[in-house]
């Protein structure tokens, strides 16, 4: 079983950055943030991959937001700069073992492990 343990969420006003920081406690490849607003579907924002190569952003975030991880920590981030008051919503780390492709990794339901999610909320 991995854990994971979010941490970096807060309220900013529009423009503002943030980073959310997602400790993993064992090993995984497919590493993602979702997030979820009131009364919305939950969405996939970014994915990487333990072997690098290529990530996936949403548009709606694209040159706005950067997804890293550094494999020694075991941590994942998300670089959120120019922040928008839509970007407002529950941010969640996900993770599994094995390497989601294409729209697959931007399921939900196919990730095993999940963060508790931060809060992030943009004023205007």
């Amino acid at each position: 079983q991995v854990q994971l343990v979010e941490s970096g969420g807060g309220s900013v006003q529009a423009g503002g950055s943030l980073r959310l920081s997602c400790a993993a406690s064992g090993y995984t490849y497919t590493m993602a943030w979702f997030r979820q607003a009131p009364g919305k579907e939950r969405e996939g924002v970014a994915v990487t991959y333990t072997g690098g190569g290529s990530t996936y952003y949403a548009d709606s975030v694209k040159g706005r937001f950067t997804i890293s991880r550094d494999n020694a920590k075991n941590t994942l981030y998300l670089q959120m700069n120019n922040l928008k008051p839509e970007d407002t919503a529950m941010y969640y780390c996900a993770a599994d073992r094995a390497h989601l492709f294409g729209i697959s990794s931007r399921r939900p339901q196919n990730y095993n492990y999940w963060g508790q999610g931060t809060q992030v909320t943009v004023s205007s």
